[in-house]
């Protein structure tokens, strides 16, 4: 059995995102890990001597009775979905929520991240290649962000951007693997711009290798890729859109331009981010 790790924070964007992750370990068969994390602050000891550990205590007790309190809320949800068989486990950690993480993913053994994100902000931070802190960059599974405006529907088409680079094939086989549980359609796009290198004959050998699959491959010609691709999901009717991370300063791109404000009540799909093997 998979196991998906959600970290949450009980907002509306992680509420939002805790629909899609029961759906998601529903069609790959997944138990769910849910992570709370939490910042202690920090504190002089000489200035509080007498009463530093009841401090840290007093903390403690609170945030562990607000997720106490927040997870029969979670579990209602999941009932209301018909979705009670999920084994659902439970994590309260303190510290810095990228460290924890990083430990949870390997100390559980973890085979995918989702997240809600709440925002432009969110993005950008997940995003960002020159924040160490990135989710993004420190993470070593795929990611599934999902914007607050992205209400769950049924996976129906799921949309790959690629290069036609030979390492690219793992990836979008993974990405078929998924597809083939919800009887969802793979649609793959190539931006070919002016100095594009990718032959013909390079196009032709991934739709052979690929015939039967249920993946349809599109290139675009076209110099300005991020309108294209954003026209691709608009128009193509994309569920969830992936990528792999040698693309995530395009992403930083989109998500930090002034573009971003003009697209961003069109374009809310969750976004499917691999990591190159």
């Amino acid at each position: 059995m998979k196991k998906i790790l959600f970290p949450t924070d009980f907002s509306e964007a992680a509420t939002n995102a805790f629909v899609h992750a029961l759906e998601f370990a529903k069609i790959v068969n997944a138990e769910l890990v849910l992570l709370h994390t939490f910042e202690i602050p920090v504190y002089d000891s000489q200035f509080f001597p007498e009463n530093y550990a009841a401090i840290y205590s007093s903390i403690e007790l609170a945030k562990f009775e607000m997720f106490k309190d927040e997870i029969p809320k979670l579990r209602t949800i999941a009932i209301e979905r018909n979705l009670e068989d999920i084994v659902i486990k439970h994590r309260l950690m303190d510290g810095d929520l990228i460290y924890n993480l990083k430990n949870a993913v390997e100390e559980d053994k973890i085979d995918f991240v989702i997240m809600g994100t709440s925002g432009v902000s969110d993005w950008t931070k997940f995003f960002t290649g020159s924040n160490t802190n990135s989710v993004i960059s420190e993470v070593k599974v795929p990611v599934l962000c999902i914007p607050v405006t992205a209400k769950f529907h049924k996976i129906k088409i799921i949309g790959f951007t690629t290069r036609y680079r030979e390492k690219d094939k793992t990836e979008l086989r993974k990405v078929i693997e998924i597809a083939n549980k919800t009887n969802a359609k793979v649609k793959c796009l190539y931006v070919k711009t002016s100095n594009s290198d990718v032959s013909s004959a390079t196009i032709k050998e991934w739709e052979n290798e690929f015939k039967g699959d249920h993946v349809e491959f599109l290139v675009l010609p076209s110099d300005e890729v991020k309108e294209t691709i954003l026209d691709f999901i608009l128009y193509k009717d994309i569920d969830i859109l992936t990528t792999i991370t040698h693309k995530r300063s395009f992403f930083e791109s989109i998500f930090e331009s002034s573009f971003t404000k003009k697209i961003a009540k069109e374009v809310s799909v969750p976004v499917l981010v691999m990591h190159e093997t």
